[in-house]
């Protein structure tokens, strides 16, 4: 009989437990490969996993410290204090190791949990308020997720709003249809994410980073990359993840031609399937705006996730702990000076943007 190795005991754990995240993985450490990577792993006193935390360290410029920083982590039982107590433990040898100023995490936890919120406030973690826009936290605030325990695929579409159900339905009527598409595939898909960048005017990463999280995912087939095609050609595509019980719509975009067809639609029902076809509990869309003014910028995205109805879910406010006040202090205005920099330059690319597209409507 093979005994199992510490990285067997990992890999069973984050594939078992409920509060698993790809983020939390160590193949989504290997993508982030411009940040050094700390595992934590605490078992009880049998020997068992019973909680683990995925660090990424980056040392900052000018100040010559490290940021330390755990995506959606810890990945536990979140009402049991031992565990997050040793986990944190953990975590300040690591900062000590390093020299880090800071820890910052955003758990996958609702907001409303008050079990969770006394335990880290007993462990000494503070939380980031008044958070006005999504472009001053790393993770999404609020979420969309759809339960699919117990579903079919029919009990799954007919849970859709009538209009999305009618736009699944016309997609198949007209003739779209659906392809499966591999890593030689990825510049086709980084070819329709370019188009909808245009379109959509946002930042996408360059093909190099795609190609570094199939690397890094597709050995345990934790990745599909999916196409919605009509008379042949991609007009659709999605990179949707697979870790534990959940799949996650990672990064999704659409050409310019036959959107009337409403591919985007069959491409979520797509995704979806992926988590029945593997026994999934959940689907996630990921982040949503919480703010749903008619003239939010985000509107259109919120309406189309929100027509799935899946449950919209508010997640904890980031938490950090400061292990240098000096540092964290000369930090935080090294940020400032930069976010208002770089949202002046945003403003100019965007003004120049709707010039460009007026003279060219013209």
């Amino acid at each position: 009989m093979k005994v199992k190795t510490d990285q067997d005991l990992l890999e069973e754990f984050l594939e078992t437990n409920k509060k698993s995240h790809f983020l939390q993985s160590p193949e989504w450490a290997k993508v982030k490969k411009d940040w050094e990577h700390e595992m934590i792993i605490v078992k009880n006193d049998a020997g068992d996993i019973e909680g683990t935390m995925s660090i990424l360290l980056r040392k900052i410029p000018v100040i010559n410290r490290y940021i330390m920083y755990a995506p959606r982590g810890f990945v536990c039982d979140y009402h049991d204090k031992k565990i997050l107590k040793k986990l944190t433990d953990e975590a300040q040898k690591i900062a000590k190791k390093y020299k880090a100023f800071i820890f910052r995490l955003d758990p996958d936890i609702p907001k409303n949990d008050e079990v969770f919120a006394e335990i880290i406030k007993e462990l000494g973690y503070k939380q980031k308020k008044n958070i006005k826009s999504m472009l001053q936290i790393v993770q999404p605030k609020w979420i969309s997720r759809i339960t699919l325990t117990g579903k079919t695929e029919e009990d799954l579409l007919n849970s859709f709003s009538s209009k999305h159900r009618y736009n699944v339905r016309l997609a198949k009527k007209k003739g779209v249809t659906i392809r499966e598409g591999t890593r030689e595939d990825l510049p086709t898909f980084y070819d329709i994410m370019k188009i909808t960048e245009t379109r959509n005017e946002f930042y996408v990463r360059p093909l190099s980073y795609f190609e570094g999280i199939w690397d890094a995912m597709s050995p345990n087939n934790h990745i599909r990359l999916i196409f919605a095609e009509y008379e042949g050609k991609p007009i659709s595509a999605v990179l949707p993840i697979k870790y534990g019980n959940k799949v996650w719509y990672l990064y999704g975009g659409s050409s310019n031609e036959h959107r009337n067809l409403m591919p985007n639609y069959l491409l979520q029902f797509e995704m979806m399937k992926w988590g029945l076809e593997t026994n999934c509990d959940i689907y996630d869309f990921r982040g949503v705006s919480g703010i749903m003014a008619e003239n939010h910028p985000q509107r259109g995205i919120y309406i189309f996730k929100k027509g799935f109805n899946g449950d919209i879910i508010e997640l904890v406010d980031e938490m950090y702990i400061v292990y240098n006040p000096l540092v964290n202090a000369i930090f935080n205005m090294m940020q400032y000076t930069y976010k208002a920099i770089t949202g002046v330059k945003e403003k100019i690319k965007r003004k120049e943007y709707r010039e460009k597209t007026c003279k060219n409507k013209k």
